[in-house]
């Protein structure tokens, strides 16, 4: 199975969609949208910095260890944010989600409980994962409690694991969803979209 071959997933809500150059000009706008680059504890890239950044992630695409995505809202047909399998481990058979972000006005909205089904659905059912990680800052609550609402366990802190510039080091959580706890998972976020 090739972890990073393009694939298109598509929910009720949200549109995953192989990342392109092209959307940088969505993705500037949608990164504007609420200003998601000053949040000091995550790195998200500035209008200016986006090329780049989908550059250096379809690299990373192009080297194994990562598939991007540009997020797309179905209601508006607007580009919303990106989102990522990363540290790709295919013989392992093991990917984390993460590097994700969203316009201010796409958050609590269900596109991201949608993206991570999709994406979670994709791994465990296409790509046949044993485990699917996720890992955020310890000081990013927002994106602590989201993770836990999906369903996943912590696994433990990374301390000092990362140099944040102008924020010293960041102690990361990590998370995780095993084979075995995906059907309870995915009727849960099923349940969720539903309500």
């Amino acid at each position: 199975m090739n972890f990073t071959a393009p694939v298109t997933l598509t929910g009720r809500h949200t549109t995953l969609e192989p990342l392109t150059p092209e959307h940088r000009d969505a993705l500037a706008s949608a990164v504007n949208d609420g200003e998601m680059w000053r949040l000091w504890y995550t790195s998200i890239p500035k209008p200016e910095n986006m090329l780049a950044e989908i550059e250096r992630r379809i690299d990373q695409q192009s080297k194994g260890s990562m598939l991007p995505f540009a997020v797309r809202r179905n209601d508006t047909g607007a580009i919303c944010g990106m989102t990522t399998y990363l540290n790709i481990d295919a013989l392992n058979r093991h990917v984390e989600i993460g590097a994700t972000w969203y316009a201010a006005s796409a958050q609590r909205t269900g596109i991201n409980t949608e993206a991570k089904l999709l994406l979670l659905a994709h791994a465990f059912e296409q790509l046949k994962c044993i485990a699917v990680e996720f890992r955020t800052s310890f000081m990013n609550q927002q994106s602590r409690a989201a993770i836990a609402r999906l369903g996943a366990k912590q696994d433990g802190i990374l301390r000092n694991h990362i140099l944040m510039p102008g924020a010293g080091y960041r102690d990361t959580l990590v998370f995780s969803i095993i084979e075995s706890e995906w059907p309870t998972i995915k009727r849960h976020l099923q349940y969720k979209l539903e309500r």
